[in-house]
C-alpha cells in the first residue's frame, strides 16, 4: 500500500457549492458537507468481511445497517424480523437501527408501528475498498455493492452513473498497476457523487511512459482527444473522453496534476500543484444532478457518425488552449505537431481557439494546410478564434493548393 494521499485541490476561483470529497488515507474518504447531513456516513462496511464474532459493537452495528439498506427492497414490511434472523438479535434492537437510518434519511417509514412500511430515502451512501486483480469485475462490484444507492434515479441519470462508474472501475483495475481501489459513492437529494481512486503508477504518468510523450500535460490533452489506450487490443479508448462529457462535474488527479471538466465553466482546467502534496495514483471525482436532462445518447451522438459511417466515434473537439506548457505562445510548427498528434484518427476534427490570443504563422500553417494537404479525408473546422488567430488561419488557407 502505498503512502499517504491528500485532497483533490479544486481551482479557487470557482465556487463549488456541493460537498468537497478528500482523500486523507487512501482508504478513507471524508466529506465537508454544506448540503449533507454528517450522519450520512456513519454507515461504514469497510470491514464488511469480518466475522460477526471477531467484530466491535461498532462494526457490528455499521455491518447490521448496511445489511438494512441493502436488503429493504425485499423486505420492506418484515424487515424488523429479516434482520433479527440474520444477526440473532432482537427485535428491540433491530428497531434501534432504523430508528437512526430514519433519523438520518437514509431509510423512510409510513404506516402504524405493527404495520410500518419502509424503503429506502434521499441520502444514501456507501464505500468499500477492494482488491485488485484481473479477475475483479467492474460490473459485478456495481452491481453487487452499489446499485442500490443508485435505485429510483431518473433513467438518464441511472445510465450515465453506470458508463462512468464501470468504465473508471475497468481503468483502475486493467491499467492502473496498482494493488487497492477505494471506492465511495454517495446520493443527496440534489447530487449523486462518485469518487474512485487506486494507488498504481498514475494514469499521466503512464500515459507519458508508454506513448512516449514530452510531458505529462499532453497526457491529459491525448486523453481529452479521445481514443487513447495504451492497449488497443483490449480498448477503444473511449472511457474517459466521454464519461468526462456526460457528468456535471470530472476531475481527475494524479500526483501534482489535475485536470477538471464543469459542464457550467467555458474552460477545462489543467491545474499543476507542484507546491502542494501530491495525490498518488489516479483519484476520479464524478457528480451530476439529478433533475440534468443530459443523457448518455447525445453525448454518444455528438461524436460519433451517422448510419453510412456505422455510428463510428470519428469526431473530436481540441482544445488548443491545452496544448500550451507553462503558458507558451503558440508560434512554431513542432507545437503544431505536437497538437496534432492522432488526429488521423478521426474523420472530422474541431480546433477550438477559446483563450488563445494568437498564434504565430507557422503554427497556423502547419495545421490549416501542410496537414490538410496530407489528410485530405480529414475534415478540419475551427471555432471560438479571435480576430487575430482568424487572420493568420485565413492566410494560411489561402495558400492550400
Amino acid at each position: 500500500m502505498k503512502k499517504t494521499t491528500t485532497p483533490i485541490n479544486l481551482p479557487k476561483n470557482r465556487n463549488y457549492n456541493e460537498p468537497q470529497l478528500k482523500t486523507h488515507r487512501h482508504k478513507r474518504l471524508t466529506i465537508n458537507a454544506q448540503k449533507v447531513d454528517k450522519r450520512l456516513i456513519k454507515v461504514d462496511n469497510s470491514r464488511f468481511h469480518k466475522t460477526i464474532s471477531s467484530m466491535t459493537l461498532r462494526e457490528r452495528g455499521q455491518k447490521i445497517q448496511q445489511q438494512i439498506l441493502r436488503d429493504i427492497k425485499y423486505h420492506p414490511n418484515d424487515i424488523t424480523k429479516h434482520i433479527s434472523q440474520i444477526f440473532s438479535i432482537s427485535r428491540q434492537a433491530v428497531n434501534k437501527h432504523l430508528k437512526k437510518l430514519v433519523a438520518a434519511d437514509m431509510l423512510e417509514a409510513s404506516g402504524s408501528t405493527r404495520n410500518k412500511v419502509y424503503k429506502l430515502g434521499s441520502y444514501r451512501s456507501y464505500k468499500k475498498t477492494f482488491k485488485l486483480n484481473k479477475k475483479l469485475s467492474e460490473h459485478d462490484i456495481y452491481r453487487r455493492d452499489f446499485f442500490w444507492v443508485f435505485e429510483e434515479l431518473p433513467k438518464n441519470i441511472e445510465e450515465i452513473i453506470f458508463y462512468g462508474f464501470t468504465e473508471i472501475v475497468n481503468n483502475a483495475i486493467d491499467h492502473s498497476q496498482g494493488t487497492e481501489c477505494y471506492i465511495e459513492v454517495m446520493k443527496n437529494k440534489e447530487q449523486v457523487y462518485i469518487f474512485i481512486q487506486d494507488n498504481g503508477e498514475g494514469i499521466f504518468k503512464r500515459i507519458t511512459r508508454l506513448k512516449a510523450l514530452s510531458d505529462e500535460k499532453q497526457a491529459i490533452l491525448e486523453l481529452y482527444k479521445g481514443k487513447l489506450t495504451t492497449d488497443p487490443k483490449n480498448h477503444s479508448g473511449q472511457g474517459i473522453f466521454f464519461a468526462s462529457k456526460m457528468f456535471d462535474n470530472f476531475t481527475i488527479a494524479s500526483y501534482e496534476l489535475v485536470f477538471n471538466h464543469h459542464h457550467k465553466f467555458k474552460f477545462d482546467f489543467i491545474n499543476d500543484n507542484k507546491s502542494q502534496n501530491n495525490n498518488e495514483g489516479t483519484a476520479v471525482l464524478m457528480d451530476i444532478s439529478i433533475d440534468s436532462l443530459r443523457t448518455d445518447k447525445e453525448i454518444f451522438d455528438q461524436f460519433s457518425g451517422n448510419e453510412d459511417e456505422n455510428y463510428a466515434f470519428n469526431k473530436t473537439v481540441i482544445p488548443v488552449n491545452m496544448s500550451r506548457i507553462d503558458k507558451e505562445n503558440l508560434v512554431s510548427r513542432s507545437q503544431a505537431k505536437r497538437l496534432l498528434s492522432r488526429v488521423d484518427s478521426f474523420k472530422y476534427v474541431a480546433f477550438d481557439f477559446k483563450g488563445v490570443e494568437s498564434v504565430g504563422q507557422a503554427f497556423a500553417d502547419e495545421i490549416f494546410r501542410v496537414y490538410r494537404q496530407r489528410y485530405p479525408q480529414i475534415f478540419i473546422s475551427y471555432q471560438n478564434a479571435n480576430d487575430a488567430v482568424n487572420r493568420m488561419i485565413k492566410r494560411a488557407e489561402a495558400d492550400l493548393n
